[in-house]
């Protein structure tokens, strides 16, 4: 159901309606509903009410369980929250928006810091072509807290930071065509709506398939005969 609201377009559901865009059981979505993780829905008679907001709250405790939160521990998150932000900001505040990269805004200093040596034009161009840096202000944005950790830490060891760029390059190209090719499958089979909910499955299948390769070719490595 669509309502108007200020001019505004409210996008409403029955329940089996919301579950089935939350990617859940509607048994799920009552239970989670009798423990007070939902605020109650809008009732029209005997028609319960829900709307984005609920929405995105399941969305959040979703992300939140995958992470090994429990329905207590999110209960009193979320409560903590509601004292003074709205909950569907929940999964922003706690770095996991559905990028599931948290953002990172640092000085010029603290960037220099984390690459001693390699915050050079550059590598700065580079990285802003990849879109890894951007600026607001005064400060720089890192568009992933994984990425900078993983590229500082790479630098630490003594790979260069222009190497680490351009293999990072190279990798966005595969990663873009492994996402193509889940899309691709689940638009055949599915729909574009199942992509949201079926996403981890194509981490799970990217993480296992990178494990398996390099067990590869560090066996290859070992192996004299190879």
């Amino acid at each position: 159901m669509d309502d108007t609201e200020a001019g505004t377009t409210v996008r409403e559901y029955r329940t089996e309606e919301l579950a089935e865009a939350a990617g859940i059981p509607v048994r799920t979505l009552r239970f989670y509903r009798e423990r007070k993780l939902l605020p109650p829905p809008r009732r029209e008679g005997r028609i319960a009410w829900y709307d984005e907001h609920h929405l995105a709250r399941l969305r959040t405790i979703a992300a939140l369980l995958e992470r090994g939160h429990t329905l207590g521990g999110i209960a009193e998150l979320t409560a903590a929250f509601e004292n003074g932000r709205d909950v569907s900001q929940l999964g922003e505040l706690l770095g996991i928006g559905w990028s599931e990269e948290t953002p990172v805004r640092l000085t010029p200093e603290a960037l220099a810091d984390y690459f001693e040596g390699e915050v050079t034009p550059e590598n700065l161009a580079a990285s802003l072509d990849l879109g890894y840096l951007a600026t607001d202000g005064d400060e720089i944005v890192h568009v992933s807290r994984r990425l900078l950790d993983v590229s500082s830490a790479l630098v630490r060891e003594g790979v260069p930071l222009a190497a680490v760029l351009e293999t990072g390059r190279r990798v966005r190209e595969h990663a873009d065509a492994m996402a193509a090719l889940f899309t691709e499958l689940i638009s055949a089979h599915l729909s574009q709506e199942a992509l949201p909910r079926l996403r981890p499955l194509a981490k799970s299948v990217v993480e296992a398939e990178l494990t398996m390769a390099m067990d590869r070719l560090l066996a290859s490595a070992q192996d004299p005969s190879s």
